[in-house]
């Protein structure tokens, strides 16, 4: 594996994933990152860009090998960050359950997989290939800005999983007024990016021509 086996003090090894189509990674998902990494204990994040995402429009997103280098050149300064080629690499639909699957399966023991995703991502996980046993495989750190309420979510986890209700945790992150599409958005006009990504990823986007209007 690309990393080393350092374990936590429990004894096995505790990864977060974080899934996402990175088009382009930002500051909002390097300190999300970040911040679930110390709450959690976590000895390492794995960011998995996304390779065929089946809920998207493919031929609105940028070839996976970009978005897997400019991942790569915004996490590079971080020793316990990591990005993964396993959906990327992938020519059919990839689904969150086959990652976890793998992540959790990939040594002996066996070791504790966190998935980190937004909170209202979560809200729709009763939608997604095999979720019982996602939430069994994995525990979930629903990412959102101060006074995000999951009551919904809890309220039908007790109907459907009422014990998988410890395996979803609330994370709190500063209001950050940062997202991709803001991003591509604003290189489109011609405005500045500057500080709302890594200046490497920046640079990457410019060496490129990434998300141009082209006539």
């Amino acid at each position: 594996m690309f990393f080393e086996t350092t374990r936590n003090k429990a004894g096995n090894l505790k990864l977060g994933l974080m899934g996402g189509t990175f088009d382009p990674i930002h500051v909002g998902h390097l300190v999300t990152a970040e911040e679930a990494r110390q709450q959690f204990d976590l000895d390492y994040v794995i960011f998995v860009p996304a390779g065929v995402p089946p809920h998207k429009d493919n031929e609105m997103i940028s070839l996976p090998e970009h978005r897997f280098l400019m991942t790569s050149l915004a996490v590079m300064s971080n020793p316990s960050f990591f990005v993964s080629r396993i959906e990327i690499e992938q020519k059919e639909p990839t689904f969150t359950i086959d990652t976890v699957r793998h992540f959790g399966s990939w040594k002996n023991p066996e070791p504790e997989v966190f998935f980190i995703t937004g909170a209202d991502a979560i809200l729709e996980i009763f939608s997604w290939k095999d979720y019982e046993e996602l939430l069994k495989l994995s525990t979930f750190i629903a990412v959102s800005r101060p006074g995000y309420s999951l009551d919904r979510f809890h309220e039908t986890l007790d109907r459907t999983c009422p014990d998988m209700q410890q395996k979803v945790h609330l994370l709190e992150i500063p209001a950050l007024a940062v997202s991709s599409t803001f991003i591509r958005e604003r290189v489109a006009l011609g405005k500045t990016i500057k500080y709302l990504t890594p200046e490497p990823v920046e640079q990457y986007i410019k060496k490129h021509g990434l998300y141009r209007v082209t006539r």
